[in-house]
């Protein structure tokens, strides 16, 4: 039992990392175009704040077996880090104003967390509070591309729910929902036994629509063609009317 929990945790790891690097791909895109287009920043914050609790949560002070945990997500909050910078840097005043306060809101409630298991809470007292904590704000990070969701549904286009993310979103709460269940860890397994069912909701929706995005890119092909086709017969009759 302990060697399947420890190789959970491994296929837990990769997965978290992938589910961290796979915006890179979005983000590129906002930096080439110098705009975060209708990209929402919510969903980096809420994982950056849920990587804080969940390291702090798997130290070996606050509970045992769980470094696996506390490593993973120390990395995944730097990397969060990075991309909430980033898109603050080229988000529209209004988004920038919303996602700088809710970034500060983040880091203060962390502060706080830690702060209050360290100096007030002992033993269980300090685990079960921490734990709580890092459940309430990890079901929080799964939940947040909700909004996204809706606006696939809405405009039925999967453009800005980047696949591989909705894909290693389901993969990652799928091995860390085994994770806790071998560990006897409900802290661990309920948020992500909820981010395993949200990430198999996306991946539907996914498969569901992604063919319209196909679809719209052919008539922007064929009008390009039209209009290259128009210029050259245009080229062609004023060739012909010099000549005459």
């Amino acid at each position: 039992m302990h060697i399947a929990h420890f190789i959970f945790g491994i296929f837990g790891n990769a997965a978290a990392l992938f589910l961290f690097l796979a915006p890179t791909i979005t983000f590129k895109r906002i930096i080439r175009s110098k705009s975060t287009e209708q990209f929402s920043g919510i969903p980096y914050v809420m994982t950056m704040l849920n990587c804080l609790l969940s390291a702090w949560y798997g130290l070996p002070f606050i509970s045992e077996d769980n470094l696996l945990v506390s490593t993973i997500n120390g990395a995944g909050a730097a990397i969060e880090l990075v991309y909430v910078l980033i898109f603050l840097i080229f988000a529209p005043k209004k988004e920038k104003a919303k996602i700088f306060g809710l970034f500060v809101t983040i880091l203060s409630v962390f502060a706080s967390v830690a702060l209050v298991s360290l100096l007030a809470l002992h033993g269980n007292g300090r685990k079960n509070f921490c734990g709580f904590a890092a459940t309430i704000f990890s079901v929080i990070m799964y939940a947040s591309p909700l909004s996204v969701m809706r606006m696939v549904i809405k405009t039925k286009s999967v453009e800005f729910m980047p696949f591989f993310l909705s894909l290693f979103v389901f993969f990652c709460g799928t091995s860390f929902f085994v994770y806790g269940l071998l560990g006897k860890d409900p802290f661990v397994a309920v948020p992500n036994g909820f981010g395993c069912a949200l990430g198999t909701m996306q991946l539907i929706l996914y498969f569901i629509y992604h063919k319209n995005k196909d679809e719209q890119k052919k008539p922007e092909a064929a009008n390009g063609s039209v209009e290259m086709g128009q210029e050259k017969k245009a080229l062609a009759n004023g060739s012909k009317a010099e000549e005459v």
